[in-house]
């Protein structure tokens, strides 16, 4: 049920987030600032699609892990635990940019509340679930990548 309400509150401010500029008063930057904001986005949608297929059978929406599931690590899981997530977020943050307002920068930072929070009740699932779980999320980053990635073994 705790997954479901992630969830939904995640689809909500993902659409607020898309709409809130067409009604909004957004802020006058340089333009420049709009082609900074979807190279962001856009890169963070290529993060997010790229992050998908390695997931493989254990993919869900739901921060619970599927009972059939395997631990991924490798891919782009090597570089952060929540390749998803991040990509995602660098979408809503460059979106936040090109189209500025305090109704996007509100929702960007809701949703970036939001996903730390959906990642510690997933994390904290992992480690039940996963023996090697902890030791993996104690080498590698949550969401954003520090340093090079440890070697697969």
């Amino acid at each position: 049920m705790k997954g479901r309400v992630f969830v939904g509150v995640q689809a909500a401010l993902l659409a607020a987030l898309v709409l809130v500029p067409r009604w909004a008063d957004t802020w006058a930057l340089p333009g420049w600032t709009v082609v900074v904001g979807w190279a962001i986005a856009i890169a963070g949608a290529a993060v997010a699609l790229a992050a998908f297929p390695q997931l493989g059978s254990a993919l869900t929406p739901l921060p619970e892990p599927r009972s059939d599931a395997e631990l991924t690590t490798g891919g782009l899981y090597r570089w952060v635990r929540h390749p998803i997530y991040s990509g995602v977020l660098a979408m809503g943050w460059g979106w936040t940019v090109a189209h500025p307002s305090w109704a996007t920068v509100g929702a960007v930072v809701a949703l970036t509340a939001l996903f730390s929070a959906k990642a510690r009740y997933e994390e904290g699932l992992l480690v039940e679930r996963y023996p090697g779980y902890a030791a993996y999320a104690a080498s590698t980053p949550r969401f954003v990548p520090r340093r090079m990635p440890r070697e697969p073994g």
